[in-house]
């Protein structure tokens, strides 16, 4: 008899440990705003060479998914641990080549953290701190100088006009220069202002200068 009573005692423990089904709603709901609005930026600030549609998508399913699991485990140490058992085994093996990719991956986890606490006053100004942010920084580096990495292969007679671009350019690094029966390689890393890329049709059609190469260059990641 204490056995059946003890079983109907945990039986009723475990119905009194659900979630209300409005409390369910405003986060889930509240988490998959947040995740939109993190989805936004992201595409208003990207500035790669090749936009990940579905890499933007998985924001906003990483920001509601943290939000569930962190509701779900409120208050609970029991299924806490278990969760985190749970998620050890998980394994993430997908490169992340850009390391502002890495950042929104953290401010949509930390987003779905605020949400699934129910700390969503915080949540909402937070995203919106941070998303000015991102669009402000993003701005600020738009009209700044952008790096680039010029290679171009010349003889002895496209020598002068390759020294007198890059005089005119002013601020460039090079950064290797291969000579090869007669035929140099100059890789350079140049600053250009307001994406001004008109030189090289100039350069290219220079007697002695063959092929002229513009690529764009952030740091060591070559897009």
């Amino acid at each position: 008899m204490n056995n059946v009573l003890g079983a109907a005692t945990s039986f009723g423990d475990v119905f009194s440990m659900q979630i209300e089904f409005s409390k369910l709603l405003v986060t889930l709901a509240l988490g998959l705003a947040v995740g939109l609005f993190v989805f936004f930026i992201y595409r208003l600030t990207f500035s790669g060479v090749l936009y990940s549609r579905n890499l933007n998508i998985s924001y906003v399913i990483l920001c509601v998914v943290t939000a569930l699991m962190l509701m779900l485990i409120n208050n609970n140490l029991t299924l806490s641990l278990g969760m985190v058992g749970a998620l050890s085994i998980i394994r993430f093996r997908t490169a992340v080549k850009d390391p502002l990719d890495t950042v929104y991956m953290f401010w949509a986890v930390g987003e779905g953290i605020a949400v699934g606490t129910a700390y969503y006053l915080e949540a909402i100004i937070a995203a919106v701190i941070i998303g000015a942010a991102m669009v402000i920084l993003n701005l600020v580096r738009r009209n700044g100088n952008e790096s680039y990495l010029l290679i171009v292969h010349y003889d002895e007679r496209g020598r002068e006009a390759v020294d007198s671009l890059l005089g005119h350019i002013g601020n460039y690094k090079v950064k290797s220069k291969v000579a090869r029966e007669g035929v140099v390689e100059l890789t350079a890393e140049v600053r250009l202002k307001n994406r001004n890329t008109r030189f090289i049709e100039k350069l290219s059609k220079y007697d002695g200068v063959g092929d002229v190469t513009l690529i764009t260059h952030k740091g060591d990641i070559v897009a």
